[in-house]
């Protein structure tokens, strides 16, 4: 059986844990070969070998690299193309969440979101967009991908969350952008939206905050999205016939208001 993605090469950011892990092997039980990026590099050989052991995609690529440094991103999608001869699909999964009130906040949290959410995306899909459009002319799909994990906080702005709304807002701003620039030229741009999932995403916060939180969020959404859940809307996402694309994705736990 011929699989959806067979042929294709998929870059994965953020893919050490929670939902990149879990997009990364969606990705390649479709028949992609996967390129799995960020920092943690232990994660991502342990990543790899479940990938390949798994089947589907013919392999799958561990690549270390801070992708909030330009010439880090360039070289890893670089690479990727070197190897594997191409580049179908851009995951721009990587993201970081800093919560608290703007007058107690250190300033350099705010850099680091916009290090990670913001910069991380721009150099990686800046790198990756030559190699998707010319893809997307041949005759594999006759179509490229990107899609930008952005948040319901790129919907909805909260008290104490306001530097992480204005990253995911951007997202989403120039995912809509890009869309109308590139989607006549048959590169598919879209963004998912998840409400709440049960990542590692929060615990990058203080106690206290991580403490707030777990009170509220366990009263008001007993039940979670799963990573793998936020993994099978990319796929659906990106295995629509070339015709079709979904431009926004908005994924929430049903236990979310």
């Amino acid at each position: 059986m011929t699989l959806k993605l067979t042929g294709t090469v998929a870059i994965v950011t953020g893919a050490s844990s929670g939902i990149g892990e879990a997009t990364a092997k969606e990705l390649a039980a479709h028949g992609a070969t996967v390129a799995v990026v960020a920092r943690r590099k232990e994660r991502l050989d342990t990543l790899v070998t479940e990938i390949e052991a798994a089947g589907g995609a013919a392999f799958a690529i561990a690549i270390a690299a801070d992708i909030t440094d330009r010439a880090q991103a360039e070289q890893a999608v670089q690479g990727v193309v070197d190897r594997c001869g191409r580049l179908d699909v851009l995951i721009n999964n990587a993201g970081l969440m800093l919560l608290g009130h703007v007058v107690d906040t250190d300033v350099e949290e705010w850099e680091r979101m916009i290090a990670v959410n913001q910069n991380g995306l721009l150099y990686m899909t800046k790198a990756a967009l030559p190699h998707l459009l010319t893809s997307a002319r041949d005759d594999l799909r006759g179509v490229a991908d990107i899609v930008n994990i952005s948040s319901i906080a790129g919907r909805q702005a909260w008290a104490n969350f306001a530097a992480y709304n204005m990253t995911k807002f951007g997202v989403n701003g120039f995912t809509e952008a890009l869309r109308q620039e590139v989607t006549k030229l048959q590169v598919r741009v879209g963004v998912l939206e998840p409400g709440a999932v049960a990542t590692e995403l929060v615990s990058q916060n203080s106690q206290k905050v991580q403490d707030d939180l777990a009170a509220s969020d366990g009263a008001a959404i007993p039940v979670p999205l799963q990573p793998v859940d936020i993994a099978e809307s990319i796929a659906f996402m990106v295995t629509r016939p070339a015709r079709s694309s979904i431009a926004e994705l908005w994924a929430m736990p049903t236990s979310q208001a």
